[in-house]
C-alpha cells in the first residue's frame, strides 16, 4: 500500500466503498449463520434444551462478536496498519521493526509464520464447510437430496471454483458486494421475523446468561466454545484487507449493517429453536417458509462462494508476501488485471489448496463434522494476531506495559479459551489444520534456513567485488558493444555468472549493470526511491531495485527507469545474465535429513529467477553453478 492510500483511510466514506467491503471482507463472517448456532446446540439433546441454554449460546454469540470482533479487530487492531496494510505479515513486519533485540525478533517471526501458517489451513477448511453447510439446505428442501448428493454438489461447485481462479476476480468482483448486500438483508428479515414473534429471546444480549450457562455446564460449555467460535471465523479478513478500502469502511459497514445483521439472525435462530425445538437440526434453513428454502439454499451457495473466493484469494496475497519476505520459494505470480496490482493468480497454491478442499468434503461429508477442524485454524490465528499486536502498541503506540498487558492480555484470556477448547478436538479433525499449518512452518523455515546458507556458501566462495574492479584496467580484457545486466543478491561481490562469461567468453560489455532486488518490510516501495546506484567503475553501476512484500518486481521496467536519471539503458540491446543454482549435498549437510530433503526439492521445482523478476526470455542468459550445502 503507498503512502497515499494510507492517507485514504482518513478519505469520507463512499456507498461504493461500503459495498465493496460487503463483498470482499464479509464473506466468510457473513455465512457463519449457516452453522455457527447449529453446532453450538448440537451438544445438547433436543429434549434436554432448556430456554436458559439457548439464552446462554446466544448470550456468549453475541458478546464473542462484541469481544473478539468489534473491540479486538475493529477498535484496536486495525489502528496497527503497516503503511495502510494489514494482516498477519505485515503486523509480523511492524512487529519485528520496532523490536529492541534479535531474540524477540526471533520469537515475533515464530510466531508470524505460524499465524500465517494456521491461514492456509483456516483457507482449506473455509470452502469446504461454506458449501457444504449451504449445499445441506437441499435436505430441508426435499428428502430427494440426501447427504451423498449434498457432497457430489458441494464437490461441483468446489471444482468450478478453483478452475475459475485464474480468469481473475476482477470480472465477477463487482457482484459480489451487492449479493452479499442481499444475503445479510435477507437473513436479518429471517431472524427479524422470529423475534418479532417470540422478543423475550433478546433477554440473551445480558451477559448474566452466558455467566450462567458457563457456571451451570462447567465442563459442557467448556467444550461448547469451541463450536461458539465459529460466530467469528473470519475476523481476520477485516484487518487482513484493510488496505483494499481503508478502515472506515469497514468500521462502518460492521457496526451499522453487518453486526445488527447477523445479531438479528442468531437471535431468530434461537428463537424458532424454543418455539419448535424439531428444528434443531437445521434452524437456520428452517428460518425460511417452505417455499423460500430452496431460493434461500441458491442464495447461501453464492454466499459461500464469495467467502470462499476472499479467502482463496488471501492466500494467493499471503503466498505472495511470503515469496517476497523470503519464506516461500520463487513460484509463477499471474497479474489477472492490468490495472489493479493486488488482482494475482499462483497456479501452484490453487492446485494445492484445491486438493486440499476436495479430500476435506470427502473425508468429513458434513459441515458439523469440519466444525471441529475449523476453529483451532481460526483461534491459532487469533492468538498470534494478538501477541503481535501487543508488541506494536506496546512500542510504536508507546503504550505503558500494564496497559498493553491490560487490553491485549484479556483479549488473550478470551482467544485461548476459544483456542483450548477446541485443542479438545483435534482427534475428531482439529490435527487437520493443525498439520497443515505446521507443514507450512516447515516449509518457511527449511527454505529461509536453506537459502541462508546457500548465500553463506556463496560468499565463502565468491570473489570480492572492489578486487575485480581494482585489477579490471590492468587486465586484457576485451569491452564490446552493448549492455550486460548481471543479476546478483550481494553487490559485494562478482556474480558467479559474470566470472563464467568471463571464462567461457573471455569479454565485458561496455555497460554493466549488477543488480540486486531487495524486499522491504512496507507492503509497497516509495516509486521514487525504487531505484538506487552508484558508479563502480567506468560503465560499471551497482543498482538496488527496492520492492515491498506486496509487490511483483518487474526488473526491466525498473531499470528502464535509470534513463531519468541520466543513464542511458536501451532495453534492446540489452542482455541478462543470470546464474542458475543446482544444489547438492555437502559432503557434511548442515540440514537434516527431511529438511535436507524437502529444500532440494523447493530448490529444484522453484520458479527460475528469469521467469520471477519478468525478465523477457529471449535476452537471457542462464550460466549454471553448482552449490553444496
Amino acid at each position: 500500500m503507498s503512502k497515499g492510500a494510507a492517507k485514504g483511510a482518513d478519505d469520507p466514506i463512499r456507498f461504493g466503498a461500503l459495498v465493496g467491503v460487503l463483498g470482499i471482507v464479509y464473506g466468510d463472517i457473513g455465512t457463519s449463520p449457516l452453522y455457527a448456532f447449529q453446532a453450538s446446540i448440537g451438544y445438547f439433546q433436543p429434549s434436554g434444551l432448556k430456554y436458559d441454554d439457548i439464552f446462554g449460546i446466544l448470550s456468549l454469540i453475541f458478546w464473542a462478536l462484541i469481544v473478539t470482533v468489534t473491540l479486538k479487530y475493529v477498535t484496536f487492531v486495525m489502528r496497527a496498519d503497516n503503511n495502510g496494510e494489514g494482516g498477519i505479515l505485515a503486523l509480523m513486519a511492524l512487529a519485528m521493526r520496532v523490536a529492541k533485540s534479535d531474540s524477540t525478533r526471533a520469537i515475533l517471526s515464530i510466531v508470524g509464520i505460524t499465524g500465517a501458517g494456521l491461514f492456509f489451513g483456516d483457507g482449506m477448511i473455509t470452502p469446504a464447510i461454506s458449501v457444504l453447510s449451504a449445499v445441506a439446505g437441499l435436505e430441508v428442501v426435499s428428502p430427494v437430496f440426501n447427504s451423498h448428493v449434498v457432497v457430489m454438489v458441494s464437490l461441483v461447485v468446489i471444482v468450478i471454483l478453483f478452475l475459475a481462479q485464474s480468469r481473475g476476480t476482477g470480472a465477477i468482483g463487482n457482484a459480489f458486494g451487492p449479493i452479499m448486500a442481499v444475503w445479510f438483508v435477507t437473513i436479518g428479515i429471517m431472524g427479524a421475523v422470529q423475534i418479532f414473534r417470540h422478543p423475550f429471546v433478546l433477554y440473551a444480549l445480558i451477559p448474566t446468561y452466558g455467566f450462567d450457562f458457563i457456571t451451570r455446564h462447567a465442563w459442557l460449555a467448556f467444550v461448547a466454545l469451541g463450536a461458539v467460535v465459529l460466530a467469528v471465523t473470519g475476523a481476520e479478513a477485516l484487518y487482513a484487507d484493510m488496505s483494499h478500502f481503508g478502515r472506515k469502511p469497514i468500521r462502518a459497514a460492521w457496526t451499522f449493517f453487518v453486526l445488527p445483521c447477523l445479531i438479528l439472525n442468531y437471535f431468530g435462530q434461537g428463537a424458532l429453536v424454543i418455539s419448535n425445538a424439531s428444528t434443531v437440526d437445521n434452524p437456520f434453513f428452517k428460518l425460511a417458509p417452505h417455499g423460500l428454502q430452496l431460493p434461500l439454499v441458491i442464495l447461501s451457495t453464492l454466499a459461500t462462494i464469495i467467502a470462499s473466493q476472499a479467502v482463496i484469494t488471501g492466500a494467493f496475497s499471503i503466498a505472495r508476501q511470503c515469496i517476497q519476505l523470503g519464506l516461500f520459494p520463487r513460484m509463477e505470480v499471474r497479474h489477472t488485471s492490468k490495472r489493479e496490482e493486488g488482482q494475482i493468480y499462483v497456479p501452484q497454491i490453487n492446485y494445492m489448496l484445491a486438493a486440499g478442499v476436495v479430500l476435506l468434503v470427502l473425508a468429513f461429508k458434513t459441515s458439523d463434522a469440519l466444525a471441529s477442524a475449523y476453529g483451532i485454524a481460526v483461534t491459532g490465528t487469533f492468538l498470534c494476531t494478538n501477541i503481535l499486536a501487543l508488541a506494536v502498541f506496546r512500542r510504536q503506540f508507546g503504550w505503558s506495559r500494564p496497559l498493553a498487558i491490560a487490553v491485549f492480555g484479556s483479549f488473550g484470556l478470551v482467544d485461548l479459551a476459544f483456542f483450548s477448547s477446541n485443542t479438545l478436538k483435534i482427534v475428531d479433525g482439529g490435527w487437520v489444520p493443525l498439520a497443515v499449518g505446521l507443514t507450512v512452518v516447515l516449509v518457511m523455515t527449511t527454505w529461509r534456513r536453506g537459502r541462508g546458507l546457500l548465500i553463506a556458501r556463496w560468499q565463502q566462495d565468491s570473489l570480492p567485488l572492489a578486487s575485480f574492479l581494482a585489477r579490471l584496467p590492468q587486465s586484457r580484457i576485451v569491452r564490446v558493444p552493448g549492455t550486460a545486466v548481471f543479476m546478483t543478491g550481494n553487490l559485494d561481490f562478482v556474480p558467479n555468472a559474470l566470472l563464467h562469461n568471463l571464462k567461457h567468453n573471455k569479454v565485458l560489455h561496455d555497460q554493466v549493470f549488477f543488480v540486486t532486488v531487495r524486499n522491504l518490510d512496507v507492503p509497497q516501495a516509495d516509486p521514487g526511491d525504487r531505484v538506487q546506484y552508484t558508479l563502480a567503475a567506468p560503465g560499471i553501476y551497482k543498482v538496488t531495485l527496492y520492492y515491498g512484500f506486496m509487490e511483483s518486481p518487474n526488473v526491466p521496467r525498473a531499470l528502464e527507469s535509470l534513463t531519468e536519471q541520466g543513464i542511458e539503458f536501451k532495453p534492446m540491446s540489452t542482455s541478462y545474465f543470470v546464474g542458475r543454482e543446482t544444489v547438492v549435498l555437502a559432503s557434511v549437510p548442515k540440514l537434516k535429513f527431511v529438511r535436507r530433503w524437502l529444500f532440494l526439492f523447493m530448490a529444484r521445482n522453484a520458479v527460475s529467477a528469469t521467469e520471477f523478476f519478468r525478465i523477457p526470455s529471449d535476452r537471457v542468459v542462464e550460466l549454471g553453478v553448482r552449490v553444496a550445502i
